[in-house]
């Protein structure tokens, strides 16, 4: 029977890896053990921690625009405690609506906090 391969199979004799930076090499393979091997030196944090700066507002935020914000975030806290208020009976529905009295009072005092900026910005 006749092999297609010789054996052992013919190779070049000059090594792949002869024109390859020895540096990069050892650099490479410095980082990926320590990638690895080495402990995270960074404190964890715990996941009340996390919780808590799931959302956050950019420092330099103008302060019109957060207010528009959150006059809009008070607006659709009311109309969906309306919502489901009316589909409530007796002592839920009246939880429903006190919420819903405690946001529109909050909805008044953002207008009127927006109202000022506006005064101030004419001024």
């Amino acid at each position: 029977m006749f092999k297609a391969t010789p054996n052992p199979p013919e190779t070049d004799p000059v090594s792949p890896y002869a024109t390859l930076n020895s540096k990069k090499l050892h650099d490479a393979a410095e980082k990926a053990l320590d990638h690895y091997l080495k402990p995270d030196t960074a404190p964890s944090r715990s996941s009340q921690d996390r919780a808590m700066k799931m959302f956050t507002v950019v420092p330099d935020a103008n302060p019109e625009a957060l207010t528009i914000e959150t006059y809009e975030t008070f607006s659709t806290v009311s109309i969906l405690l309306l919502d489901l208020a009316e589909s409530l009976d007796d002592k839920p529905r009246h939880l429903a609506m006190a919420i819903y009295r405690m946001s529109e009072l909050g909805l008044m005092l953002v207008e009127r906090s927006l109202d000022n900026e506006r005064a101030i910005a004419t001024a």
